[in-house]
């Protein structure tokens, strides 16, 4: 009966919002932001914060906090879609342009893709056509205020075209690799893309 429920709210709500909600999703209510993640959420100070970009580029880079954050600074709007079912519009981020932070650096030809790794541990993989696209942030600012801890803070990735699972939580380097390889939840069975409009959840 609940199950019936939840799926005649989410077909009608994608009815009155149209190719905006992916398939089987829901809105989230005003204001709710669900926090998932595994494990406890790490404790990164800016002044201990450092990213990095290496693997298959010609130079390796690292940068501060200060350094990242002086690359560029960009604001952009859009859509989140949760693997679990949730979708939240019109988020408002501030943060680094991917493109910008990209620019710095030269990919090997054989570069493919990139292995996003966070503070704690976590991965996550993306193809560089996935990753290189202009709405895409490294974003510290949500809403007009400071990332909170649960949701990644100080700093996270946003790729708000694949699922949210992909937009890694504590973001600290991508490292540039010749193919696609699984990252956390890829190798339990998540899908290695993700596109929410195709429900590339699982493999």
């Amino acid at each position: 009966m609940v199950f019936d429920l939840l799926k005649k709210q989410q077909q009608q709500q994608r009815e009155e919002l149209g190719e905006r909600l992916p398939p089987h999703q829901r809105l989230a209510r005003a204001g709710e932001w669900p926090v998932l993640h595994y494990g406890a959420a790490p404790r990164v100070e800016p002044g201990s914060f450092s990213f990095r970009i290496w693997g298959l580029v010609e130079d390796e880079i690292e940068l501060t906090w200060d350094e990242l954050n002086a690359v560029s600074q960009s604001s952009v709007k859009n859509d989140i879609h949760c693997v679990t079912g949730w979708s939240k519009f019109d988020n408002d981020w501030v943060g680094v342009p991917v493109l910008d932070l990209l620019a710095k650096v030269v990919a090997k030809p054989e570069a493919t893709a990139v292995m996003v790794h966070s503070f704690g541990g976590y991965t996550t993989n993306l193809l560089m056509s996935d990753l290189a696209r202009p709405q895409n942030l490294l974003a510290h600012t949500h809403n007009g205020n400071p990332l909170a801890k649960e949701h990644g803070g100080p700093m996270r990735l946003v790729v708000p075209h694949l699922y949210f699972w992909k937009s890694a939580k504590w973001a600290r380097g991508f490292e540039f690799i010749s193919r696609d390889q699984p990252g956390f939840w890829e190798m339990y069975g998540y899908h290695m893309r993700g596109d929410p409009w195709k429900e590339e959840r699982y493999s």
